[in-house]
């Protein structure tokens, strides 16, 4: 938890930088997760190798959301920093499968992005369309219980890379709401407590509602 506080006080120090336009926005929604495979070495150097059936839980504490930060330098173009805390849990069916008790990045499968956007600004309407992508990294929260021991804790354990797509309606020239579509690809390698590794790529889905304060 501390490492996150540290993200976050970091992620919103960086919301000082000039530009025309500054968005601080909050989004929460649904996010799921296709299957993809798991294989690594155990403590003992025994090698495993199996498909993860994985469930996204989103409205489960700790529920999932996402923090953002938009300098917009001009009405058509921006960028920012996106921390995004999506989960997994391996389902039962994995977990009966295989010899692993628990396997979740659930207190986050942290991304955290650099992202250049474009809009599509319309003075005559309140809706703007806009797209986005970044690249970053994953600082999951491994929760790992396996025969050979347990891993709990924050590693960075790849690198990720994001994709999404919305429209945001302006109350006022202040607040907004938005809505979107978001994907994101990690690749995550993590240590195991005692020895041995653990290696999935994860893709996300999700669909965002959020609200956006400009200044």
């Amino acid at each position: 938890m501390k490492k996150l506080m540290m993200l976050g006080a970091a992620f919103f120090a960086l919301t000082t930088t000039a530009s025309a336009e500054t968005q601080l926005s909050f989004y929460g929604g649904y996010q799921a997760a296709p299957h993809s495979s798991v294989a690594g070495t155990y403590p003992g150097g025994s090698s495993y190798d199996f498909v993860a059936g994985w469930e996204g839980r989103s409205f489960d504490p700790p529920p999932y959301y996402g923090l953002r930060a938009t300098f917009w330098q001009n009405e058509r173009f921006g960028w920012g920093f996106d921390f995004n805390h999506a989960k997994v849990y391996a389902n039962d069916d994995t977990l009966a499968a295989s010899d692993f008790t628990a396997l979740e990045f659930t207190d986050g499968l942290n991304i955290v992005t650099i992202n250049g956007y474009r809009r599509w600004q319309d003075e005559a309407r309140n809706w703007t369309p806009y797209v986005g992508a970044g690249v970053g990294l994953a600082v999951p929260h491994v929760d790992v219980e396996h025969a050979g021991g347990t891993t709990f804790g924050y590693q960075v354990t790849g690198p990720a890379v994001t994709f999404l797509g919305g429209v945001q309606y302006d109350f006022n020239a202040r607040w907004g709401a938005y809505a979107e579509y978001k994907a994101t690809y990690s690749t995550n390698t993590a240590d195991l407590d005692g020895g041995g590794t653990l290696s999935t790529d994860v893709l996300t889905h999700s669909a965002n509602i959020g609200i956006t304060y400009s200044f």
